[in-house]
């Protein structure tokens, strides 16, 4: 005998997309470890460059196969040890990524969006 499938509840979801990658903005301060965190959450191949161009080329490759959500936690942190013009770097990389279908989500807590918004637009500019 058979049964006909419960609706899941609302709160839940089940999917086949690829889970999101969640980047610590705590442990990526500087770009060397900003590479090295984001080649470990995302499984890049132990022969990424780790410089921005290979960035580029691996969020290309990766999202060749299907959309990418990349969760930064902390993101008030990020490449905060590093000149602006790094931070700019990377949004610039990312914005190139989302073309191909990355997404890209910056989570902080209410204390730090204030400047953590004008930081992106600053980088934007």
């Amino acid at each position: 005998m058979t049964s006909a499938a419960r609706p899941l509840p609302q709160w839940l979801t089940v999917s086949t997309s690829p889970a999101p990658a969640v980047v610590d903005g705590r442990a990526c301060k500087t770009r060397a470890a900003f590479f090295e965190e984001v080649a470990r959450v995302l499984r890049l191949p132990g022969y990424f460059g780790r410089n921005w161009d290979a960035l580029a080329d691996s969020l290309r490759d990766t999202t060749a196969t299907g959309s990418v959500t990349l969760i930064v936690e902390h993101a008030e942190e990020l490449l905060g040890a590093e000149p602006p013009e790094q931070f700019a770097t990377l949004l610039s990389v990312l914005a190139g990524a989302a073309d191909a279908g990355l997404t890209v989500t910056l989570c902080t807590d209410p204390g730090h969006e204030a400047p953590l918004r004008l930081r992106v637009a600053t980088a934007l500019a």
